[in-house]
């Protein structure tokens, strides 16, 4: 009895194959998905400074984007096959490839990761709610804001920010610490807000000249031609920048497509990407290209303008345009770091200690630590260089992919022996050395020095925005000369 315990100790009950009567994800949550994915403030500047930093010339800008989606699009349907058909998100998945001794150890380093960027993002999210606060008081009376207890500062942030930030996280606790299918309607409702503020913010900068505002957009765009060799460049450094932007939630698309009812929702709901970019991009650089306009009556200087929708709604000086888009500002980032952060580094906490562990537990150690790193965002960790510790860490993603992908689809020819997953039986077929699968962490070292490389090479970092794909490719290839013998 106690060896049978011990052959099933893998077992968790939010890691086994989903409940076909769970399956109920549709192509349309899937454009939800990808919509929250890309409605938060970091893709907003993203998109919106790629026009910028061109100047403006639509057509190289817009064909480097779809070019980026394109790749992401491809990539999201080979990771998300195997986790539709078995129901297993990625952490079991990474189990058929790099062991089960072996996946519990290497998934933490997408735990790690993903509790520093949960940190971080309630950082940001809360000051959204920092400036709700300051609102809030400066409507009672503005004079209190002058007060000194408002002044005082401890570990960085002083009391307003620091109430903020409990806000944030409070806020956060009672919206993640729920059901998968909560978590569904959190992602559906979000996007249909957030999309719903964006296109208020777009007719409030539309209205306010229509036929002004309009020939300003249009006048600006370059639309000269597109097959010059001089734009080849720009073009695949802008979708590698896109494609950098998705990379992390890749890995982890799995943990999503788990619950999507058959592989025809799935394909849909992969399309509606492009969707959500073109409809997302238009809206966001007219936003920009409008209010600019409005505020500064010329463009002539391009790097002043704003492409930042915080900075952009400070510069209307108008409390309830101020307020409305804040409000929606919270939901955008934190359906984002859900769906980015929390649940990946939940799942990965899970797989570590599966007979340990529950959603509960998992849930107090991502906020107790995110807390701590939001805490000392300022004051220390964006000092030292997190960012590059992250994105080291970030390198092994795409050699994690190239392997799994690689193992499915060339290995075992898309053939799981479902029982072994979740068994430390040493006759298992995912059982290899003691657990371990070498083959797959030597194929995850080399892509890793790959990706490093364009980190901390000096001579490379002008390959950064190709990191992932290029650790990607290093850890395939190796991968499939080893485990093809």
């Amino acid at each position: 009895m106690n060896q049978d315990k011990s052959k099933n100790n893998l077992i968790n009950w939010e890691l086994v194959s989903v409940n076909p009567n769970d399956k109920t994800w549709s192509w349309t949550d899937l454009f939800c998905f990808w919509g929250v994915n890309i409605q938060s403030i970091i893709a907003f500047s993203l998109i919106t400074s790629l026009y910028l930093v061109y100047e403006l010339n639509f057509l190289v800008v817009f064909v480097g984007c779809l070019a980026g989606t394109f790749f992401v699009y491809l990539f999201a349907n080979l990771i998300s096959k195997p986790s539709q058909r078995h129901g297993i998100p990625f952490t079991v998945l990474l189990r058929t490839s790099f062991g089960i001794k072996g996946a519990k150890y290497f998934t933490l380093i997408r735990g790690l990761v993903g509790i520093f960027m949960f940190g971080i993002q309630t950082y940001f999210l809360s000051k959204a709610f920092s400036y709700l606060i300051r609102i809030l008081i400066f409507s009672v009376d503005n004079v209190l804001l002058e007060q000194e207890i408002f002044l005082i500062f401890l570990l960085g942030l002083n009391i307003i920010d620091g109430v903020a930030f409990l806000l944030a996280i409070v806020f956060q606790i009672y919206l993640f610490s729920k059901s998968h299918k909560f978590n569904k309607l959190f992602i559906n409702l979000s996007a249909i807000i957030v999309y719903f503020g964006i296109l208020l913010f777009f007719l409030v900068v539309i209205l306010y000249d229509y036929e002004y505002v309009t020939r300003g957009f249009l006048d600006l765009f370059i639309y000269e031609s597109l097959f010059i060799k001089s734009n080849i460049a720009p073009i695949f450094t802008i979708a590698g920048t896109i494609f950098s932007y998705f990379s992390i939630i890749l890995l982890n698309y799995g943990d999503f497509t788990r619950y999507v009812k058959d592989e025809s929702e799935l394909k849909k709901g992969n399309l509606s990407l492009f969707l959500n970019l073109i409809i997302f991009s238009f809206f966001a650089v007219f936003i920009v290209i409008g209010a600019d306009v409005i505020l500064n009556k010329n463009l002539e200087n391009m790097s002043r303008i704003l492409t930042n929708p915080t900075d952009i709604i400070g510069k209307f000086d108008n409390i309830l345009i101020t307020v409305t888009v804040l409000f929606f500002i919270l939901f955008a980032s934190s359906s984002t770091n859900l769906i980015a952060n929390y649940i990946p580094t939940q799942n990965s906490l899970l797989n570590f200690m599966p007979s340990k562990l529950d959603l509960k537990s998992t849930a107090i150690i991502i906020f107790i630590f995110g807390f701590v790193i939001g805490i000392f965002w300022l004051t220390l960790l964006s000092q030292i260089g997190t960012l590059s510790f992250i994105d080291t860490f970030g390198s092994f993603f795409g050699p994690f992919f190239g392997i799994i992908i690689t193992d499915y689809y060339l290995i075992k020819k898309s053939k799981l022996v479902s029982k072994d997953i979740f068994s430390t039986d040493k006759n298992g077929a995912y059982f290899y050395s003691s657990g371990w699968h070498f083959k797959a962490i030597y194929s995850l070292v080399i892509g890793f020095i790959f990706a490093a490389a364009t980190i901390w090479n000096e001579n490379l970092m002008h390959l950064q925005s190709y990191s992932w794909i290029g650790g990607m490719l290093a850890s395939s290839l190796t991968y499939y000369l080893l485990a093809s013998k």
